[in-house]
């Protein structure tokens, strides 16, 4: 040792000189910005969805009844709030059946799916292949074999065999979102819950039921869409007195398009749209207690 250290070269230094990255030569990165097929596609259904609802809104304020434009006016919406009784009872129908077909389809299917999910018998697969018949299966058939099933049972038709036909073509799509909210369900959870005492109920109702309200909430809110746009179940198993308001539509497009359903029609979006943002809110809100 002469009293100097001397650097030992555990790493051996790199011959090539470091410099930028090298694109390779027959490499083309495509540029987003540009306006390709994909945004020509996506603007033709935009404007393929969009186009009928904003004719529908436009002529809703038509002051004549046919589709040359009379002026603007907004007699339709005062037709509409004071001198369509008929149209706000069919309305009402179709919201207390939407609602308590609804509520009856959650709870339902909610339960069917963490039965099924939680436990296992040898019936299983069968029984979720069946509950998906009324989703799968035309509205027709649905609504004939209903038709048969009140005869035989002698159901009157009216607003209860209404409101059991919408709960059973509802169940199926609770159903499936509660099921597919569960099968992301940690169950270590559940296993934690009964290590520290929790007993089957309380587990159900304070541990799986809140983690899996986002899927419930959807569901409901899927149930009161489909109850509430559903024409040709409802046309089998209605009765008198019993119109919903997609049936009475039906009746007035059949002597020639109305401008009070334009009017109608405006409402409903506007309806539609501020529970969609409600609903959105309330939904990250569970789902960030979750």
């Amino acid at each position: 040792m002469n009293g100097s250290l001397k650097p030992t070269s555990l790493v051996t230094p790199v011959k090539q000189p470091v410099g930028p990255y090298r694109i390779p030569k027959h490499h083309v990165f495509q540029d987003h910005r540009r306006f390709g097929f994909s945004h020509i596609m996506l603007l033709v259904v935009i404007l393929f969805l969009f186009i009928p609802l904003i004719v529908v809104i436009v002529y809703s304020f038509n002051a004549g009844k046919s589709m040359r434009w009379a002026g603007f006016s907004f007699q339709w919406y005062a037709h509409l709030l004071f001198d369509s009784q008929e149209l706000w009872r069919a309305f009402a129908n179709s919201f207390i059946i939407a609602i308590s077909s609804a509520l009856a389809a959650t709870f339902l299917g909610t339960l069917s799916a963490i039965g099924i999910t939680w436990y296992r018998f040898k019936s299983r697969t069968y029984v979720q292949i069946i509950s998906f018949l009324p989703m799968i299966l035309p509205e027709v058939i649905i609504g004939i074999s209903m038709l048969i099933f009140f005869s035989a049972v002698h159901i009157p038709l009216g607003m209860v065999s209404i409101f059991i036909a919408h709960t059973t073509f509802n169940l199926p799509f609770v159903f499936l979102l509660v099921s597919a909210r569960l099968d992301e369900f940690d169950f270590s959870v559940i296993e934690a819950a009964r290590d520290l005492g929790a007993t089957e109920r309380q587990t159900l109702v304070k541990v799986i039921i809140p983690a899996i309200m986002p899927g419930v909430f959807s569901g409901m809110l899927m149930a009161v869409t489909m109850s509430l746009e559903d024409f040709v179940i409802t046309f089998f198993v209605s009765g008198p007195g019993s119109t919903t308001l997609p049936l009475y539509v039906y009746s007035m497009i059949r002597y020639g398009v109305s401008p009070v359903i334009n009017a109608l029609s405006l409402v409903l979006i506007l309806s539609i749209m501020l529970i969609a943002l409600i609903s959105r809110r309330f939904l990250k809100t569970i789902a960030a207690a979750s």
